[in-house]
């Protein structure tokens, strides 16, 4: 027996979850993801009730939040993985990574905690981002360019903190530790055996502006 075809969303409800979105999307960036849903509701004109119809937690509403950005996160690790040099790839997954995470604040625990939890709407997608961050990892260890003890969960870890040092410090320091970070994670490969610490740093630099 087959089941009866899905009936497509009424155009009000359709309209509805979208002016949710872009409400919810406001209210996070101005006040972050632990906003009051409420606030959320009211903004787009509809009841709370209306609000956890399209979207039964908070975890949800983020996850709708993020699926564009996570498909386009995605597609720009897969065009790392196979068309830049191992390292430049590593560092520039690192810092698409901590920009995504930083788009809202409290984003960033949002995903670590995604990431062990296996109900969580969230859990897929940090999974994901965990997988190419280790493709990248093997691939720059490879070249031996990274220090055989750095695991994907250093590189999430790290992730993390700068989108959480984001939300408290300036761009440009957070962004310098991150750079430092990295810069103890790599090595000095044979054909780098001349390459000081300074100037490793400064490609870290370099690679960003490519």
């Amino acid at each position: 027996m087959t089941e009866p075809p899905r009936r497509r969303p009424r155009a009000d409800a359709r309209r509805n979850r979208d002016r949710l979105l872009a409400e919810a999307d406001a209210v996070f960036r101005q006040e972050g993801t632990d906003a009051p849903l409420e606030s959320v509701a009211r903004r787009a004109g509809v009841a709370i009730g209306t609000l956890y119809g399209h979207f039964p937690n908070r975890r949800a509403l983020v996850g709708s939040l993020l699926r564009e950005r996570n498909q386009a996160l995605f597609q720009h690790g897969q065009e790392l993985l196979t068309s830049s040099p191992p390292v430049q790839a590593l560092i520039r997954w690192v810092y698409a990574v901590v920009e995504h995470a930083a788009a809202y604040q409290g984003l960033a625990a949002v995903l670590a905690d995604g990431l062990g939890d296996q109900e969580s709407e969230l859990h897929a997608s940090c999974v994901r981002m965990t997988d190419i961050s280790d493709q990248l990892i093997v691939n720059a260890r490879a070249v031996g360019a990274l220090r055989r003890d750095v695991t994907g969960a250093d590189i999430f870890a790290l992730m993390n903190a700068a989108a959480w040092t984001r939300e408290h410090m300036p761009l440009e320091q957070a962004d310098r530790l991150v750079a430092l970070t990295m810069d103890g994670m790599l090595t000095r490969s044979p054909s780098r055996n001349t390459t000081t610490k300074q100037d490793r740093f400064q490609t870290l630099g370099q690679v960003l502006e490519v």
